[in-house]
């Protein structure tokens, strides 16, 4: 079972964490600082497995991780996940951020964390792996695009035909000019 997923840049920054067990802040954040510790002092060609620090679960927990130019993909892992299993996860998981994004950089994820929960929520939920599939995943991005710009486009209605009201150009109509024909009273 995955336990945690952390994304932080060189500097220890998180950009994501999403944690599938139990922690109050602080241990998240203590959580965060010692997995950045373990793996940034790692030379890039060396495993990219390591044993759990002592906060996260210990020597029944692995951090797999990856590292993309400024980023470091982690995930912590008990001992019934496969580690090289976890580490095609993480490529399917950029390869899909990059598809998304066009290129995807550390401010996409800043900036769109939505977005990438969003797709998060489609590789993985409450810690078990649900598709590994990148054509499939694409196809419920694209699905939810879809909706979203309906709904744009619902929500949006309204100001915009208050505004095509505004700018339609009618003659001024002064109520002498205006002859309304004689009906019968209803009574």
């Amino acid at each position: 079972m995955i336990k945690a997923i952390l994304i932080f840049n060189n500097h220890g920054k998180p950009r994501l964490s999403k944690f599938f067990t139990h922690y109050n802040e602080d241990e998240q954040q203590q959580i965060v600082r010692e997995t950045f510790h373990l793996v940034s002092k790692r030379d890039d060609n060396v495993c990219n497995f390591l044993e759990g620090g002592t906060l996260i679960g210990g020597a029944d927990y692995r951090l797999v991780y990856r590292h993309y130019a400024t980023l470091y993909f982690v995930f912590c892992v008990d001992s019934s996940e496969s580690e090289l299993g976890i580490l095609d996860l993480i490529q399917v998981f950029v390869e899909t951020l990059d598809k998304c994004f066009e290129n995807v950089c550390e401010l996409d994820l800043i900036f769109h964390i939505d977005k990438v929960h969003h797709i998060l929520g489609e590789l993985v939920m409450g810690g078990m792996v649900l598709e590994t599939n990148m054509t499939e995943i694409m196809t419920r991005i694209e699905e939810q695009n879809k909706l979203e710009k309906q709904e744009a486009g619902i929500s949006a209605a309204p100001a915009r035909a208050a505004a095509a009201v505004k700018n339609i150009n009618l003659p001024n109509i002064s109520a002498s000019n205006i002859h309304l024909p004689n009906l019968p009273s209803f009574k």
